[in-house]
């Protein structure tokens, strides 16, 4: 067997396109441009690549970007008020506070301050608990797991029913994407370090998402043979034989797992070029509640 690669590129590019084609439409009729502002603390370089990313991804669409820069040393209440000036702007309709914040800030209070009307990353408390509770829908859903299911979806896997494993359990994407799994009506399992026996348990997943944060961790004999495998994970690791002295790597053995899954996402390729569709999306979605 070998896998169906699951092309995250080519789906994102039909939602980032099917955004702009919307983002026309709400302003033809009548709505105002969708705008959304990302708040940068800090000069982690990964944070200021995904925050241009994101600004570079807005401008394609027809999406108003608001950048906000704040130093290393800014404190709660700096970052706080900023929130509260861009809650408060019309012209805003989602507002990303890029993740990680410096130490010393307290994460959860800086999210819990961002209006959940225009919590496009889906990480409000509130947001979250939605999520959580039978019967209850959040305004959104954090980006990243969102993409997830629509991968799953587009490979065509039977959700309903399956036996679902995410290896991971980050508030980012593994705890949010078990969530989403749930309420699929999937049997979900969600596994961790502590996790005893972790091969035998991704053996008996029909759906693996694995967003453990470590490099080929999840080995082809741990894959249970037509499974389909969602890889979130995104590692450097060291390669003298590539001009840049490394490669990108998921959380999965690529090439073992090609012959045993169903389909499989590639690093990079895969998840990634999802997670900025899905903000895209969201952002939109919140100018659309706007209308009249």
């Amino acid at each position: 067997m070998t896998a169906k690669i699951i092309d995250g590129k080519a789906i994102a590019a039909e939602m980032r396109e099917d955004v702009a084609k919307g983002v026309k439409e709400l302003i033809a009729a009548g709505g105002t441009q969708p705008g959304l502002a990302t708040v940068l603390v800090g000069g982690n370089p990964a944070s200021h690549t995904y925050v241009r990313m994101k600004r570079k991804a807005c401008a394609k669409a027809g999406i108003e970007s608001f950048h906000h820069e704040l130093p290393d040393d800014a404190s709660q209440e700096e970052v706080e008020k900023l929130i509260q000036t861009l809650n408060a702007d019309s012209k805003v309709h989602g507002i990303l506070v890029q993740l990680p914040l410096p130490a010393g800030l307290d994460e959860e209070q800086i999210l819990r301050s961002i209006s959940i009307e225009k919590d496009v990353d889906g990480f409000h408390p509130v947001n979250i608990g939605r999520l959580a509770q039978k019967g209850r829908e959040p305004l959104f859903v954090p980006c990243t797991p969102a993409g997830c299911m629509i991968l799953l979806e587009k490979a065509g896997a039977q959700i309903e029913g399956a036996n679902a494993v995410v290896v991971g359990r980050s508030n980012i994407v593994g705890m949010p994407a078990a969530l989403l799994l749930v309420k699929a009506n999937a049997t979900t399992t969600i596994c961790h370090s502590r996790t005893k026996d972790l091969p035998a348990v991704c053996r008996e997943a029909d759906i693996l998402i694995a967003a453990i944060g470590r490099a080929e961790m999840i080995r082809g004999d741990w894959i249970k043979p037509g499974a389909y495998v969602i890889d979130v994970g995104m590692n450097r690791v060291d390669d003298p034989s590539r001009e840049r002295g490394y490669r990108l790597t998921g959380d999965v053995a690529y090439d073992e797992a090609m012959e045993v899954a169903a389909a499989i996402t590639p690093v990079p390729g895969g998840v990634g070029p999802m997670t900025i569709a899905g903000l895209l999306a969201n952002t939109l979605r919140s100018a659309q509640r706007t209308l009249p």
